[in-house]
């Protein structure tokens, strides 16, 4: 079983930056980023297919975030800039062996992380 650590949760103001980290203990096809804000429901953040071979991004975070794997540290990486207080949210790294399409779409995807904690104030 694939085990996902998140870490780099933490607060900022807005405008400001934060970068997350998983390591994982090995990759699926499908590694990405979805988040959780209170009272909402968990939603793609971004996703990355094959180590490089295509990314996946949500409207809401398209210009402001990356996401990248670097695959000789077996971690992933979600860089976030120009943060918004809708920003706030849990975010969990996740992995799965869909396919390309379905990576893009945030589908098969059945390993998750304990999440860590992005607030962003105004």
């Amino acid at each position: 079983q694939v085990k996902l650590v998140e870490s780099g949760g933490g607060s900022v103001q807005a405008g400001g930056s934060l970068r997350l980290s998983c390591e994982y203990s090995y990759s699926l096809l499908c590694m990405g980023w979805f988040r959780q804000a209170p009272g909402k429901e968990r939603e793609g953040v971004a996703t990355v297919y094959g180590g490089d071979i295509s990314t996946a991004y949500a409207d809401f975070v398209k210009g402001r975030f990356t996401i990248s794997q670097d695959r000789t540290n077996n971690t992933l990486y979600l860089q976030m800039n120009s943060l918004k207080p809708e920003d706030t949210a849990t975010y969990y790294c996740a992995a799965g062996n869909g396919g390309t399409a379905s990576c893009s779409l945030y589908r098969d995807i059945n390993v998750w992380g304990k999440g860590t904690l992005v607030t962003i104030s105004s």
